[in-house]
């Protein structure tokens, strides 16, 4: 008989993404997954408690390889919000990338939105912490509950604006998704103009594109 595998979470992650693009489906079960890949079922469960838990932790380690990424760069460090913000973007959709089948099969494979959403839920967690760590300078409202609320307001606006970029990316026929670079840099610039209460010409420039880029998908 062959021996267990020691399984750590980033292998059942793996092995999980392989199997659902390779099946179109969850496995059968906890016990059938740990079977054919030849570790113990309650390795799984030191882990996670099932398959949606799972999922949940697939969005969050794309969160977590793109900090990584940011993290150790010099450059990054001296950012302002906005540059820090961008680069946040084109690096989280270079990982989306290089993992676009199965973020295509996680975001469309249910009808039910709120499901979906709840695959996000971690994404969304520390995607919101993120923001709040990046010092967005705001309107000084010398409330404390104003200021909680524009801040809550904020991190709300800035996870929409996360979930339109993912859903124009999916849609991005363009090669290297260059599209999204361009929605990606015109959309952050539009959003720290507005919180800084700047002319409107990027707003202006940001809806003709939406505008020509969706009456060309919609012909």
């Amino acid at each position: 008989m062959a021996k267990k595998k020691n399984i750590e979470q980033a292998d059942l992650i793996t092995l999980y993404m392989d199997y659902v693009l390779t099946h179109n489906q969850q496995p059968k079960s906890v016990y059938v997954f740990s079977k054919d890949n030849n570790f113990e079922e309650q390795k799984f469960y030191e882990h996670f408690n099932s398959f949606e838990a799972l999922e949940r932790s697939i969005f969050k380690a794309f969160f977590n390889n793109t900090h990584e990424v940011l993290q150790k760069s010099e450059d990054y460090q001296s950012f302002d919000a906005r540059n820090k913000l961008l680069s946040f973007y084109y690096t989280f959709f270079e990982v989306l990338t290089a993992n676009r089948s199965y973020v295509i099969y996680a975001l469309e494979k249910e009808k039910n939105k709120l499901k979906t959403l709840k695959s996000l839920s971690g994404l969304k967690s520390s995607f919101t912490n993120y923001i709040s760590t990046l010092d967005i300078k705001t309107l000084d409202l010398k409330e404390e509950k104003l200021e909680k609320l524009q801040k809550r307001s904020i991190e709300e606006s800035a996870w929409i604006q996360l979930l339109m970029t993912i859903k124009f990316w999916m849609d991005d026929t363009s090669k290297a998704f260059e599209k999204t670079d361009v929605f990606i840099e015109k959309s952050v610039n539009t959003s720290f103009d507005l919180i800084d209460t700047t002319p409107l010409k990027s707003l202006i420039d940001f809806g003709k594109f939406i505008y020509k880029e969706k009456f060309k998908m919609n012909v």
